[in-house]
């Protein structure tokens, strides 16, 4: 039986057409992960700027900065989300919250496999990994086992808060949602508030302060530290037992807030009309370990912060501590606990004259050290990128002509921005719509991750077999 060969295919669709689809499946992973990024924000940006979301003063501007801010889980805002937000605004922005922190990467992941459906394993492998880089890591059953946990720690942090935290709220369904907005924005570490003072109010009730920082810590340490501690929890005692990543994250985290906590109480007690000095001991407590804890990853404050309330010591203790950020798999940002832990130990064997990089008993592996230095370094270039492009131009917007910014205040913010903290000085909302747009694009490379944007603008090259001779340099 003879086959008819088939008719030449007749392709009636436009060029510009045919050009996008052909682009759109030759997009690489980390290229396809910053597209979803962004269609995701000009989304949100859609929704909150209708007027079923907010009030007549949030424009097309502001409702881009603060769904960005939202989908980077940052928390850095220029409007009252208490005020010019309706309830269907704030209702838009939790889930905003969300998707940034949980949510993102199981989109990209549909939408990649429902677009570019002939993909071979190592898209596959690269996908996996890209999304792991990402923050939350994880798809399929992973991420449906991440979804279920925190769907449980934020209930039970919203009921705990509803029910003993925010008791000063008479209304119940006023209580109940300030209590699942703040549970939402806490654990996923993004520091946004339904109150102009953040938390300011409650900096004297335990409670508030405890449940609030156990949700930012939860998420902060990522998935799967949170596995493996639930999974091995009737051998935690036995530290050998957990793996060399999950101990040192809980070491880091651990020594990162006690270091904070001390040197806030410090930097401020000692401080000319200090912020806490005129405090309780018990009350100063309460302040610095809740702020050593917020200014990593979350981006709450219980006291007032600006450049007149906290001494010059202490704001560089904090961008230090915002810099480092959260751990791997965590929903924070900076160049993570792991990195900075491992920059330490390659310190340490350098000064001792080790050729190896070696962590309780464990050696490094000279991939894993070179990317921590590759991380830190191109995070330190790209922050002073934006702190000097924040001086370009009239700083300050509005009418006010006069208003300008020192170094410490530039650099604080712009830290805040790339690490998706979202503490803040006093500063963003007074910026001009330059200095809003640099925060913008600081937030958006901050929550990709400095590697994974390198990696999407630039096309990965095989691996050179060629082998060069060697040559001392010194430094």
């Amino acid at each position: 039986m003879l086959l008819r060969p088939l008719p030449p295919r007749n392709d009636s669709r436009e060029p510009w057409l045919a050009a996008l689809v052909l682009w759109r499946r030759q997009l690489t992973v980390p290229q396809f992960t910053a597209v979803t990024g962004a269609l995701v924000i000009v989304t949100g940006t859609l929704m909150l700027a209708t007027p079923l979301c907010s009030s007549d003063s949030v424009g097309l501007w502001e409702a881009l900065f603060t769904a960005t801010s939202a989908i980077t889980v940052t928390g850095l805002s220029i409007i009252d989300v208490g005020t010019e937000l309706t309830f269907a605004g704030q209702v838009v922005l939790a889930g905003l919250i969300l998707t940034g922190g949980l949510g993102l990467m199981a989109i990209t992941s549909f939408l990649q496999g429902l677009l570019q459906r002939q993909v071979g394993l190592q898209r596959h492998l690269d996908r996996g990994r890209a999304l792991d880089e990402f923050g939350v890591g994880g798809i399929g059953a992973t991420f449906h086992r991440i979804l279920i946990s925190a769907v449980a720690v934020m209930g039970l942090g919203t009921a705990v808060l509803y029910g003993f935290g925010f008791s000063d709220i008479p209304n119940r369904g006023e209580r109940l949602w300030a209590a699942l907005f703040h549970a939402i924005s806490a654990y996923n570490n993004a520091g946004f508030g339904l109150w102009s003072d953040s938390l300011v109010r409650y900096h004297n009730k335990p409670l508030v302060n405890l449940v609030i920082a156990l949700l930012i810590v939860t998420g902060g340490i990522g998935w799967r530290v949170t596995h493996e501690l639930w999974t091995k929890r009737r051998r935690l005692l036995r530290l050998r037992q957990l793996s060399l990543h999950t101990t040192l994250v809980i070491q880091s985290t651990g020594g990162l807030i006690l270091l904070g906590a001390l040197g806030l109480l410090a930097t401020e007690h000692f401080a000319l009309d200090g912020v806490v000095a005129n405090l309780a001991w018990w009350d100063k407590v309460q302040v610095v370990m809740f702020q050593s804890v917020s200014t990593r990853t979350a981006g709450f404050n219980t006291i007032p912060l600006s450049i007149n309330t906290v001494s010059d010591a202490g704001l560089l203790l904090m961008i230090t501590l915002m810099f480092i950020g959260a751990s791997p798999g965590g929903t924070g940002g900076g160049i993570k606990t792991t990195t900075f832990a491992a920059l330490l130990a390659a310190t340490r064997s350098t000064l001792q004259g080790y050729t190896s990089v070696v962590i309780h008993a464990r050696q490094i592996p000279d991939k894993t050290v070179l990317r921590a230095v590759g991380v830190t370094v191109a995070s330190v270039l790209f922050v002073l990128m934006m702190t000097l492009s924040l001086g370009l131009g009239r700083t300050a917007g509005g009418e006010v002509s006069t208003l300008h910014f020192t170094f410490l205040e530039k650099l604080f913010t712009c830290v805040s921005a790339f690490a998706t903290v979202g503490l803040d000085l006093g500063v963003t909302a007074q910026l001009s719509r330059w200095g809003q747009l640099v925060l913008i694009v600081g937030m958006y490379v901050g929550r990709l991750g400095i590697l994974l944007l390198l990696s999407a603008l630039f096309t990965a090259r095989p691996q050179n077999r060629v082998g060069y001779p060697r040559e001392e340099l010194y430094v």
